[in-house]
């Protein structure tokens, strides 16, 4: 699979994430920029999830729908053609790191996939029924990965 160049102006990859972004901080999305799409691509899905929250990972962004040509996205913003869904705290959109006190700090795995075809998901989609819908229709995707601890 090909992969995609995925970063960040804010921090850099495997380090702490600035405090605006965090739930008890400003809870503003981080800035990032992307490349090397393929351009076979229909539709570009954004996921960022901490695996360190429990027996599940906690989704603390999900976005389907993102136009595959956009590059990018601006602190604070929804990705061009962008939908929102639900987070782990049950508010669509971004949802910002907010660990137990005095923990180890978690990583944030920021994930964006490269489609061959749109998503369908269903209303609420669990973490299985977005991997199990992703399986098969990607054609590439990049990685990216924040800390935070409190």
């Amino acid at each position: 699979m090909a992969g995609i160049m995925l970063r960040s102006t804010a921090f850099t990859d495997h380090d702490q994430l600035p405090g605006r972004f965090a739930r008890d901080g400003g809870n503003v999305s981080p800035p990032l920029q992307w490349a090397d799409v393929p351009g076979s691509a229909r539709e570009l899905v954004l996921l960022v999830e901490d695996p360190d929250a429990g027996r599940e990972p906690f989704v603390h962004w999900l976005v389907t729908g993102i136009t595959p040509d956009s590059g990018g996205v601006a602190e604070g913003a929804v990705p061009d053609g962008g939908r929102e869904w639900p987070n782990g705290f049950g508010a669509s959109g971004w949802g910002g790191p907010h660990p137990p006190q005095g923990e180890d700090a978690h990583r944030y795995f920021f994930r964006l996939y490269a489609l061959d075809q749109p998503l369908e998901l269903p209303a609420a989609p669990a973490v299985e029924e977005l991997r199990r819908a992703l399986d098969g229709r990607e054609i590439a995707s990049g990685t990216m990965v924040g800390t935070y601890r409190r």
